[in-house]
Parts: structure tokens; sequence; C-alpha cells
């Protein structure tokens, strides 16, 4: 009968359906992420998707802003041409019809334009958006040559910025007089530029603070450029920083590829939600908490088991030694009364034996349960005593063989250690079917006095010298499994040593080790 056994098969098969459920478990869990995942890269598609738009628009507008500055230029040119015509000298004698130069002159509305001479000082100019008024405002005190000169300088920083959009024009006006005409974008581009820059922020606005969207940086492979990211403003400041970036979430997932047009390559990186990467772990973790209560209450558990266990224990000895304490003393009337007649006193002395052993087996269970006192005794002699109680009383074919050796005084409770090396014994009894040999070697150290016990027998599985302890272990077919149980408990728990299977081969034998700790000096 091993309960044990059958113990261990529940535990094994509540473990493997505990491990088909958490896989289960998992597998749902890893689906449903691996599914929102792909929603996200879709999402992050798209994203790319608008961003390719955006690029196109913006293309698209500078392509249109380039042929309207190119129409511009050549209206500039007619007017310059016109204002050219108009302003040599020989005109006025030659009472030139200006009608038509004067008509191309009086069509310009809308680009604004400044003249400069030789000297570079202003010559004149057209249809500015400010005059000398705003300058008044800003310096109320300064004089009007003053004014003047600011107004000037003004004029001369526009025309160095307006050089950098449209190239300006120098011409002859007549011999030795050269002028130069800088011109700056009419009303209607500057007006189209600031719609479409209102978009383009709008766009970008929009993107940025799409919640639904995943972190993504758009680069451009070509131009070694960032095209768009809703990442941080510290993630894209620099070079080393986007590189880094890029880096990292290169990493967490392959980018996708995307071609603008016929030869523009741009690749997308695009890192997991907050959302999606707590999903991921939050099973683990779960099972993590699960697993540590389910931990938690099984050490209650068997606490509470154990100590229910300990109480049954006791009170099973106690209830036996006190079974046992009515039948020992009628026997020891029967033994007095046995002894009047003297042809019984042989039978006598073997009925005092018996009834001396019964008194020590009363005593042991009478001590289970209890604190007992050890004391300091020379424990070959506690070995040597309990051995001459079992050689009489086992087989004849089996051979106990013990040296007696002096350790001094080791603290023990001579009938719990007689109990323990006579349940050992029988167990080697039993494993050599009554016939073979028994060895037991006492050796000491400067911590522990070492018994071992050591038998011929058939010896112990390698998966059961773990288990060989457990209440309900038996290999024996009408066995309890309570006798190693007990001498562990002995052992571990009164005598604060260990017993343990030192060395056990099959078909060869087993030697069990009991070590009790003592001081030598």
């Amino acid at each position: 009968m091993n309960i044990y056994s059958s113990k261990q098969r529940w535990k094994i098969a509540l473990l493997f359906i505990a491990i088909l459920f958490v896989g289960f478990s998992l597998f749902v869990s890893n689906s449903i992420v691996s599914k929102v995942h792909d929603r996200e890269k879709e999402r992050a598609t798209q994203w790319a998707d608008a961003i390719k738009k955006k690029v196109e628009l913006v293309q698209l507008t500078n392509r249109t802003f380039s042929q309207l500055r190119d129409k511009e230029r050549e209206k500039m040119t007619l007017w310059i041409d016109a204002t050219k015509e108009v302003s040599k000298p020989t005109a006025l004698e030659l009472n030139t019809d200006f009608s038509f130069p004067f008509q191309i002159i009086n069509q310009n509305k809308n680009i604004p334009v400044i003249l400069l001479d030789n000297e570079n000082q202003i010559s004149g100019f057209v249809n500015l958006d400010f005059d000398t008024s705003a300058i008044r405002i800003n310096h109320p005190n300064a004089s009007r040559k003053e004014i003047s000169k600011l107004f000037d300088d003004s004029l001369f920083s526009l025309t160095q910025t307006w050089r950098k959009v449209n190239p300006p024009f120098t011409i002859e006006v007549y011999e030795g007089l050269f002028m130069t005409y800088y011109y700056g974008d009419s009303k209607v581009i500057l007006h189209l530029e600031k719609e479409r820059d209102s978009l383009l922020a709008s766009f970008n606005r929009d993107l940025i603070n799409n919640e639904g969207l995943v972190p993504v940086l758009l680069y451009d492979i070509k131009n070694d450029s960032v095209v768009g990211s809703n990442l941080t403003a510290v993630q894209v400041s620099s070079k080393p920083a986007i590189q880094k970036t890029i880096a990292g979430l290169g990493s967490i997932n392959k980018p996708i590829q995307i071609l603008f047009g016929d030869s523009e390559e741009f690749l997308l990186y695009y890192d997991s939600s907050p959302e999606l990467k707590q999903l991921k772990y939050f099973p683990y973790i779960q099972f993590v908490i699960i697993g540590l209560f389910i931990f938690i209450g099984y050490l209650i558990f068997s606490t509470f088991r154990k100590a229910e266990q300990n109480k049954v224990w006791a009170g099973m000895a106690k209830e036996t030694a006190h079974q046992l304490g009515t039948p020992l003393s009628s026997l020891m009337a029967w033994t007095e009364l046995l002894d009047e007649n003297e042809n019984n006193l042989s039978i006598t002395t073997e009925m005092r034996k018996d009834i001396t052993r019964l008194e020590k087996v009363t005593d042991r269970f009478s001590k289970i349960g209890s604190t007992s006192k050890l004391n300091e005794l020379d424990v070959s002699l506690t070995i040597e005593n309990i051995l001459d109680y079992l050689r009489p009383r086992i087989s004849k074919n089996v051979e106990i063989v013990y040296s007696p050796v002096k350790t001094g005084g080791v603290p023990h409770n001579a009938p719990l250690m007689e109990w323990v090396i006579e349940n050992i014994v029988k167990n080697a009894v039993d494993a050599m079917e009554a016939k073979g040999k028994i060895e037991i070697v006492l050796t000491a150290d400067t911590h522990f006095v070492h018994i071992d016990i050591k038998d011929n027998g058939k010896g112990i599985d390698k998966k059961q010298m773990r288990t060989v302890f457990q209440p309900g272990f038996s290999t024996k077919q009408r066995g309890w499994g309570l006798g190693l149980s007990l001498v562990k408990r002995i052992v571990n728990e009164y005598h604060k040593g260990k017993v343990f299977v030192l060395t056990s081969e099959l078909g060869k034998g087993t030697t069990f080790r009991i070590s009790l700790p003592y001081n030598p000096s």
C-alpha cells in the first residue's frame, strides 16, 4: 500500500492540468496581442500614406509657386523694360508714344519693387505695405532725417531678404547709370504660401495629436532626414539622437519600406503602443500574482495540516501507551504468580524481558508529542542494547555486525533512539527477505556522530530516495509506511539531527545514515 505514490500521481496530474491551463491562457492572450499588433502596424502604414500625401502636396505647391514666380519674373522683365524705355533721355526729344510702356508699368499692383542705384542708395520703390508712419510711431522723438535713414535701412534689409528668393535685375538705364531692381513675392503668392503653411501646420497637429497612433518615425534614406514623426522632440533633436531612436525602434519591429514616386525610398519605424506592451506582460504578471497567492495559501494550509497531523500523531501515540498499560499490569501479576512455581523460572525470565520491552514501547509512545529530555549518554551503548534485544528476535539467517566505539556523551533520548535503530534494522531485514548481512558503523567528526546502517538487500530506486521518509510510503503490500516517517520525526524534530539515504544500489543494498549533533570537547 503506497499512499504517497497515489498522492504524487494526483499532484502530477493537477500540475499537468495547471500547465495546460496556463499554456492555453498564454496562447489566447498572445493571439490577441498579435491581432492588436497587426492593427497598430496597419495604422502606422496609414499614417505613412498620410505623410506621403503631405509630401506630394508640398511638392505640388512648390512646383506651383515656382511656376508663379517664373510668371512674375516675366512680368518684372516687361515692367523693367517699360520703365527703362520711358527713362531714356532722348525719349522726350523724339516725342515718343509711351502709352504702352505706361500701361505695363501701371499694371504692376501686386509685386513689391525696390530700386537701388550704383552706390546702393534707395532710388525708388513701389507696392510696399509699410511707410515711414510705422517708424514714427516706434521712434516718436526722431528727426525727419533720422526717420528717413531708418526707413532706407529697412528697405535695404528687405532687398537682401528678397534676393534669396528672387534674383534681382541690374540694367544700364543710360550710359554710366546702372540700376538694380529688387522684388519680392506678390501678395497673391504670399497669401497662398500662408494658406499652405496653415494647412500643413494643421495637418501636422492632427497627426501628432492622434492618440490612437503608435509611436512612428518616417525616415528618408536618400536625404538622410526625418520626414515625419510623432515622437518627442528630444528623440529627433539631432543626428545622433535620430540614429539612436532608429536603432531602438528597429530592434522592436522590422521597419516598413515605403516608395514615394519612382526613386524616393522611405523607411517607416514604429513602436508598440504602451497599452500593447502592458497587454503583452499582463498575463505573466497575473499568473505570478495568482501563483504567489496559491503558494502562500499552500504554505498556510500545509502549516495547519502539519499541526493537525502532529496532534493526531501525539494523540494516537498517547492513546496506544494508555491502552498498553492495562495488559502490562495484568502480565506482571501473572509472572509473579508463575514465580511461585519454581518449574517455570525460565518461562518467567523470558516473559519479564518481553514485559520490559513492552514498557519501553509504552514509554516511547508516551514521549511522542511531548518535549523529550536529551541526556549526555554514550550512543554506542544505546545501539548495543537495542541490538542485543533484536538478535534473538530476528531470523538466524541475518548477521548483524557491530563494533562498539566509545564516543563520549552524545545528547540523545535512549528509548527513542533505540526505536529509530530498531525501525531501520527491521526494514533492512525485510529488504533482504530475512537473509543477509547488516553492518552498523559508528563514526564521528567535529560536529556530528554518524550511525551508518548498511544492508545487502534489494536496494532503493533513485526515484524513491526522496520519498522513503514520507508518511504512507511503503514497498510492502500490507505496510502503512509509518516506520521511516517516525524515524525522521524523532531524529529531525527531537534530536535536531539528520537522517537520509547515504547510498543505495538496486540488487546490492542500501546504507542509511543518522547524524546526531554533539560537541566532542
